[in-house]
C-alpha cells in the first residue's frame, strides 16, 4: 500500500517536472497532455491507496506515521494540481484546466455507464439462458411423462 502511494506521488512529481520544463515551449495542450494524464493517474493512485486501508488493522490505520504520510501525500498532490492548474491556465488561457477536468469527468462517467450497461446486458443474457434451460427441462419432463404414460397404457392394454 505504501509502495502504491509512493508510486502515485512519484508519478505526480514526474508529470509536474515535465509540464514545468515544457509549458513555455508547448504550442498547444496536446504536447503536454500525456503529463497531465500522468498527473491525474498519480493522484488517482494516491487516492486508491488511501481507500485500500479498509483491510488494514486499526493500529496501522491510526499510527502517527501512517496518518502523517496520508496528510502529506494528499497535500503534495493537491499542491501540485493547483500549481499545474495555474500554469496551464496562464499558458493556454483561463478555464483551460477546468475544461480538462470537465472533459475527464465526462469520460469517466461515460466509461462507468458503459460498464454498468455491459453488466446489465450480461445479467439479462444469463437470465434468458436460465429461462431457456428451465423451459427445456419442463418440456423434457412433460415429454417423459407422456412417453411413460403411453408405455404404461400400452403394456396394460396388451
Amino acid at each position: 500500500m505504501i509502495a502504491e502511494t509512493l508510486a502515485g506521488i512519484a508519478l505526480v512529481k514526474q508529470s509536474v517536472d515535465f509540464i514545468k520544463s515544457n509549458i513555455n515551449t508547448a504550442k498547444d495542450i496536446s504536447e503536454i497532455a500525456g503529463a497531465v494524464d500522468g498527473l491525474f493517474r498519480g493522484q488517482d493512485e494516491v487516492e486508491k491507496a488511501r481507500n485500500k486501508k479498509a483491510g488494514v488493522s486499526v493500529g496501522d490505520q491510526l499510527g502517527i506515521k501512517t496518518v502523517a504520510q496520508e496528510v502529506i501525500d494528499a497535500k503534495l498532490a493537491a499542491e501540485s494540481l493547483a500549481e499545474m492548474r495555474s500554469m496551464i491556465d496562464m499558458r493556454f488561457g483561463p478555464g483551460t484546466f477546468k475544461s480538462i477536468l470537465d472533459l475527464r469527468a465526462k469520460k469517466i462517467r461515460e466509461q462507468k455507464e458503459a460498464e454498468a450497461e455491459a453488466r446489465r446486458i450480461k445479467r439479462q443474457k444469463q437470465k434468458e439462458m436460465e429461462n431457456t434451460i428451465k423451459n427445456g427441462l419442463i418440456v423434457f419432463a412433460v415429454l417423459g411423462c407422456a412417453v411413460g404414460l403411453f408405455v404404461f397404457l400400452f403394456t396394460v392394454v396388451i
